[in-house]
């Protein structure tokens, strides 16, 4: 590495970001909005999740609602349109352009705040060395030599975990949230649409809700359930849905704890397993969830930054 190289490197660790992790559901939009909003004004948020950086169907990918994310800058959020010479974001990407995006916030003096569910763009946007050759990720017995323990900049992880049986319920009742907002609808605009097959809606195809539901509006290709056959494919697809869902937050988790424990990443881990034991029990939230995620989280981000 050369000397400029060198001091280049210097330069970004010394520039401070927090990161936000956590399976898909766990809060972690929720939580930075939380902090950028009320704790750490001068902050802005960098999406890390690999599917709502495209652009469309909000509801199916879950993204923030543009109510909920409280005037904070929101930066990668549904902003890729695929083309024919570009037809996906991939990890490298994510390394280039989120690294420029935390540069334009770092030099209106503002933090960067990277919240979202995909392990594999954090780790190729902060991994001091990355080869998008290599999954780090996959399961090899030998794969522990092969994850990069320096980080570009200086990081404050924040871990927000919740106990996995419980996190399963609430997934599979924010499905039904979901359709009952209008995911069904905003699936059977997508499928009935002449470009879905396109390459501008490449991206999206990995969608959880898009694979489980071909099938279906292949089928009946009309938004009502109206009658048994089309009930029985309907309540299919849902359940492909959440059990899907699950499955990636399981993955997540595992990649999570791979990043603690093989690449030796410092987590703070915050437990908000409380707080969604309440939400399920149709119990008051946000008292648990100030307590148990956002306090010991302010706390954790202020000692970083004064250091």
């Amino acid at each position: 590495m050369t000397t400029t190289t060198t001091a280049a490197a210097g330069t970004r660790r010394n520039k401070k970001i927090v990161v936000i992790l956590g399976a898909t559901g766990s809060g972690k939009s929720k939580l930075s909005v939380d902090l950028a909003s009320r704790f750490f004004t001068s902050s802005e948020i960098i999406n890390s999740d690999k599917i709502q950086v495209y652009n469309g169907l909000d509801i199916t990918t879950n993204k923030i609602p543009l109510h909920e994310r409280e005037n904070v800058p929101h930066h990668l959020l549904g902003e890729f349109h695929p083309s024919n010479s570009h037809p996906e974001f991939t990890p490298s990407d994510y390394r280039s352009h989120g690294a420029t995006t935390i540069s334009k916030i770092l030099s209106h003096r503002n933090t960067p705040i990277i919240a979202g569910g995909s392990n594999s763009f954090i780790y190729a946007l902060l991994a001091e060395k990355f080869s998008p050759e290599i999954d780090v990720f996959s399961e090899s017995d030998s794969i522990h030599s092969v994850f990069c323990k320096q980080v570009r900049y200086s990081c404050c992880f924040l871990w927000v975990d919740v106990s996995l049986p419980v996190l399963n319920q609430y997934l599979v009742k924010r499905v039904d949230d979901m359709l009952d907002s209008g995911m069904f609808e905003e699936l059977a605009d997508y499928f009935n649409d002449p470009d879905s097959d396109s390459v501008s809606q490449s991206g999206l195809k990995k969608a959880i809700g898009v694979p489980e539901f071909t099938n279906y509006f292949n089928r009946f290709k009309y938004k009502a359930v109206a009658d048994v056959e089309n009930g029985l494919a309907y309540e299919e697809a849902v359940k492909a849905v959440k059990d899907n869902t699950c499955q990636l937050a399981k993955r997540q988790l595992g990649k999570i704890l791979r990043l603690r424990d093989a690449a030796g990443w410092d987590l703070k881990r915050i437990d908000a397993t409380a707080a969604f034991k309440a939400k399920l029990a149709g119990k008051r939230v946000a008292d648990i969830w100030e307590r148990q995620v956002v306090e010991p989280s302010v706390k954790i981000v202020k000692r970083f930054l004064m250091e």
